[in-house]
């Protein structure tokens, strides 16, 4: 395991992107997210259930899938980074077997209270898992 680099806002420009991560949807990841949670709506732990309401297997939860958005930003930021806001939207769903891959870029800075605004995307198979932005003041 490597130690996070703390990203620093003067190292940071408008239209800076931030280092792509792919994460391997499994149903580990989408039950154990929703468990988590305390999600136990059965479309994210019970495949047959999930089935019964028109979906292929469980499928994520948005809990989860804020999470993820949080690591991807915190990976790049790293730990002394503070999140201020998240805006999020749920598009295409996340089933096992699939992978999402997150891209994000800067795109608004504010110096006098040193936050950066990340616009995202995490993309499968199917299209946008999940578009938004996330604010976080940097040191």
């Amino acid at each position: 395991m490597t130690s996070m680099k703390t990203t620093r806002f003067e190292d940071v420009s408008l239209g800076d992107q931030l280092p792509a991560l792919d994460i391997p949807v499994t149903v580990a990841l989408i039950t154990g997210g929703a468990i988590a949670t305390r999600d136990y709506f059965p479309g994210h732990h019970d495949k047959d259930a999930a089935q019964s309401l028109g979906s292929p297997h469980v499928f994520m939860n948005i809990l989860t899938t804020s999470a993820l958005v949080e690591r991807f930003v915190e990976q790049w930021s790293g730990p002394q980074g503070r999140f201020r806001d998240l805006r999020i939207r749920l598009g295409a769903p996340n089933y096992p077997g699939d992978c999402m891959q997150f891209q994000g870029e800067i795109t608004a800075l504010d110096a006098s209270s040193r936050t950066v605004e990340v616009t995202l995307r995490g993309k499968n198979s199917m299209g946008n898992h999940v578009t938004g932005t996330v604010a976080v003041t940097l040191p």
